[in-house]
């Protein structure tokens, strides 16, 4: 057996297979395009509609092979204190979709395993199910001794995707790594907990479909779903005993040794900080890169937290300040020849972590200030549970930090609670996202899916038409299939083809009519629930539609041409933030409908008034400029290496569109578009703004609406000018002229308000009484919050010796009442708080305080006098 490093690995699995037949494929985004997945987390995520026969595969190919980027954080605790857990794996995979099976499998299985990694046989173990005798006998036919073949029960080596639907026998492949790795029992063998039998690939023969009885029916086709860890195969080829002991992993270890001055492998508690900063790194580096941004909920949420964990275990370290960057630099050269996505979202990765090690930075202080807190008003010597689940869970403080704070104050941590709330925050998660390759299959089978296997894909003609005529496939109402919509009803009409574009990549449906003779529907909406379908959203305006009708489809020609100018704008307003704002600016959202359009990006600080009239200013003169649109169709491979533009979270076929605008944009869309930048007319932003962290937004309106908002300006302008006698040039000018006067204005009242309170405060200090220290009770109308404050500073420095008082004012019709006194005046027994909350009902009102000040507001002015009657009385005056 030699050492291989992992890039020959990888590039071993995925000749072999393509050498056999199957199709080489690229690692699919880790936004994966299914909604019962938070992250990519196996290999098979992508193929799932050609297991289904929702989509055929390609026929020249037998199957498919890739090596996919998967993140799995269910277990993100345990990460690093193993030597097997990762956040971050890439997952080598082959499969096949009805065209070779098991006897394939594994006969390719065993010569990759024997024969191209030159795995020694006597150490390869295989497992089978219970009852797969006929997997059993192809592995001894291959040369397996049966005393290395094992059979598990159904946990072990039977797959299924749930209750009912796609399942099968597996077998799974072990390297026996010896005894020193093993538990010492004599019975150890394949599935024992222990670490000496490695299992590094399982092939899964999905050959059944589960019935709600519990039988299995036989799937059309026979498919094969391998996985191989690649992550775990270099660790056995290059015999370490730990994933982080592999080249890439060590290698990113390393970044951390020189960062922090630490040597791996001499002390456990930095060996556990160098591995979990050297695997977050990747999944950061690699979730930015597909367009994942840091927030507070879903995919945002996850990178978040893997971010802050690598930043809290840097400072454990030593490392100060920023420093996550050296690591993208190293992911980049170990691994961007494979995944060029990393390299050409670099610059956005190194800012948007950039950004967030400072957010966090300052989250960190608040969490500090939060435990200092929780600590000061703590009774007793233990820190509960939910406090230090609060400073792990909102401010990214693992619980031994908490704990080492606490030690040195004498105090523990409650661990029982904090762990109750970690279970629930993790029944929570697992309630709220289904994260494993299995639960994945679960969206499959609705009405939607249902119709497109039977149906297939739609025919869309709208791009070149805005009428077609087709027939009605399919008619739903209330999500059940049914025969026919009469007048007044609303449900789903599916056509054979349709001019209709469903909404899609932020574009909205279209509207329009479906009509023949006596028949006409009303299309509210147009939509594809499952992809390749198009389902238009109905109302029966007259007579009564069927399966089988035929029809003729209309778009709304005014409608459709207002969004098309939206889109093709959005495009070059994506290009306009690029040259203004930088590279890093990257599509993170849209919408665009017929009246607006609406444009998120990747920008780390509020646009400037100047930046904003830059991108309008190049916007605009590309419109203007009247370049045609070329739009046209190329290979996924073709468009990256020409430099086409392609938009996070999208997903692409091998066949791409490319929307282009001369040379200044050009973006993959499917979307519908202008045939001339001249027909958008031209672009006006209306709005800037923040939408979540390192994500801005814009809003604008072109070409008739864009003409209506500057209409709608200019009528406001002149308004303003009338009213100011000024022409609509000068309006800014007179209107910073008068706010400066009315400055200088209220500064001279709020001089005059002092002086004179200065004077009414000596009319008051005489009716000062003594109580065991100076205390006056006084109404003073016509003050506000501030000026009772300073009421009160002005009486206490004028008090013989430190005092109280008790003021009442009503100020248009708002009564309030404020108590206050100094420190000596509640050493001697007052209290603002408890005396505010006695009298302050008779003004219907309620507040409170600290002994030293207290205020309450009220709805009854006319109990005022009441009021402070309430408190003399407190006091027997």
């Amino acid at each position: 057996m030699k050492y291989m490093t992992t890039a020959e690995i990888r590039e071993k699995y995925l000749s072999f297979f393509e050498e056999k037949g199957c199709k080489r494929m690229p690692s699919s985004s880790l936004i994966p395009d299914d909604p019962s997945l938070l992250l990519t987390s196996a290999g098979m995520v992508q193929f799932k509609p050609y297991f289904l026969h929702v989509k055929e595969f390609d026929p020249a190919y037998i199957g498919s092979t890739t090596v996919q980027k998967c993140v799995r954080t269910n277990d993100i605790d345990i990460i690093g204190t193993t030597g097997r857990h990762l956040s971050f794996f890439e997952m080598l995979g082959n499969f096949s979709f009805g065209k070779y099976f098991k006897d394939e499998m594994c006969a390719w299985a065993y010569e990759f395993a024997t024969e191209v990694l030159e795995l020694p046989k006597e150490k390869l173990y295989f497992t089978v199910f219970e009852n797969d005798d006929e997997t059993i006998e192809i592995w001894k036919k291959l040369g397996v001794s049966e005393d290395h073949i094992s059979r598990l029960g159904e946990d072990d080596n039977f797959w299924r995707a749930g209750p009912t639907g796609p399942c099968g026998p597996c077998s799974e492949i072990y390297f026996d790594q010896g005894p020193d790795f093993g538990c010492g029992s004599p019975d150890c063998a394949p599935g024992c907990d222990c670490d000496r039998f490695l299992e590094f690939w399982n092939c899964v023969f999905t050959q059944y479909d589960g019935q709600e009885d519990g039988t299995l029916a036989p799937l059309p086709t026979k498919n094969i779903d391998t996985g191989m860890g690649l992550e775990r195969m270099a660790a056995i080829m290059q015999g370490v005993q730990s994933n982080y002991e592999t080249d890439v992993m060590r290698d990113l270890i390393s970044v951390g040794e020189r960062l922090s001055g630490k040597s791996y492998k001499e002390n456990a508690e930095s060996d556990l900080s160098l591995r979990i900063i050297a695997d977050h790194s990747r999944s950061v580096t690699f979730m930015i890169a597909d367009g994942i941004l840091p927030s507070n909920e879903g995919r945002g949420y996850v990178l978040r937290r893997l971010l802050r964990r690598a930043v809290m275990h840097a400072h454990k370290l030593g490392i100060e300040g920023a420093f996550l960057s050296n690591y993208v630099d190293a992911i980049v050269r170990l691994m961007g020849h494979v995944y060029p996505e990393v390299v050409d979202n670099r610059e956005l990765v190194e800012r948007v972590i950039l950004s967030e090690e400072e957010r966090f930075g300052v989250t960190l202080r608040q969490g500090q200030a939060y435990l200092a807190d929780a600590l000061e008003k703590l009774e007793g010597t233990v820190l509960d549970g939910a406090t230090a689940f609060t400073l792990h869970d909102t401010y990214g403080f693992p619980v031994e930090i908490t704990e080492e704070i606490c030690a040195d104050a004498n105090i523990t941590v409650d661990k029982e609670g904090f762990e109750a709330c970690m279970d629930q925050q993790r029944e929570r998660a697992r309630a709220a996202t289904k994260d494993d390759a299995e639960a994945a299959w679960s969206t499959y089978g609705g009405i939607h899916d249902d119709l497109l296997k039977e149906l297939g894909a739609t025919g869309f003609v709208g791009y070149d038409r805005l009428t077609a005529t087709a027939e009605v496939k399919a008619v739903v109402k209330d999500g059940k299939r049914v025969e026919s919509l009469a007048q007044g009803e609303e449900g789903e009409v599916v056509l054979g083809l349709t001019p209709f574009y469903a909404e899609m990549g932020g574009e909205v449906g279209d509207t329009g009519t479906i009509e023949a003779e006596g028949i006409k529907l009303q299309v509210v909406d147009t939509k594809a629930p499952a992809k390749g379908l198009v389902v238009h959203s109905v109302k029966v305006v007259e007579g009564s539609v069927h399966a089988g009708d035929t029809v003729r489809a209309i778009v709304d020609e005014l409608r459709r041409k207002r969004i098309t100018r939206n889109h093709t704008c959005t495009h070059l307003l994506h290009a306009a933030l690029r040259e203004v704002l930088g590279d890093h600016v990257k599509q993170a959202g849209s919408y665009v409908g017929p009246d607006r359009l609406r444009f998120d990006f990747t920008h780390f600080e509020g646009m400037t008034a100047e930046q904003i009239s830059e991108v309008e200013r190049v916007a605009n003169n590309v419109i203007m400029q009247a370049l045609p649109m070329n739009i046209y169709e190329t290979s996924l491979d073709e468009a990256r290496e020409s430099g086409v533009t392609g938009l996070f979270g999208e997903k692409y076929g091998d066949v791409v569109r490319v929307v282009e605008a001369g040379e200044f944009s050009r973006e993959l869309c499917g979307g519908c578009h202008v045939a001339n930048t001249a027909e958008i007319g031209f672009v006006k932003i209306v709005s800037e703004s923040s939408v979540g962290a390192n994500v801005r937004r814009i809003e604008a309106v072109t070409s008739f609406d864009a003409l209506d908002y500057m209409n709608k300006v200019e009528s406001e302008l002149k308004e303003a000018a009338a009213q100011l006698k000024v022409s609509m040039f000068d309006v800014s000018e007179r209107t910073a002229a008068n706010l400066e006067a009315i400055k200088v204005f209220e500064a001279e009242q709020k001089q005059a308000k002092k002086a004179a309170a200065e004077g009414s405060v000596a009319e008051y200090l005489e009716s000062m009484v003594d109580v065991g220290y100076p205390l006056v009770i006084a109404r003073i109308d016509g003050l506000d919050s501030g000026a009772l404050r300073n009421t009160w500073d002005i009486m206490r420095s004028r008090m013989p010796k430190p005092g109280a008082c008790v003021i009442g004012t009503v100020n248009d019709g708002k009564p309030v009442i404020m108590a206050a006194g100094t420190d000596e005046a509640v050493a001697a027994g007052f209290n603002a708080g408890a005396l505010i909350k006695e009298i302050a009902s008779n003004i219907k009102g309620g507040g409170g305080g600290k002994p030293t000040m207290a205020q309450a507001g009220g709805k009854d002015a006319e109990g005022m006098d009441a009021a402070l009657d309430a408190a003399r009385a407190h006091f027997n005056l």
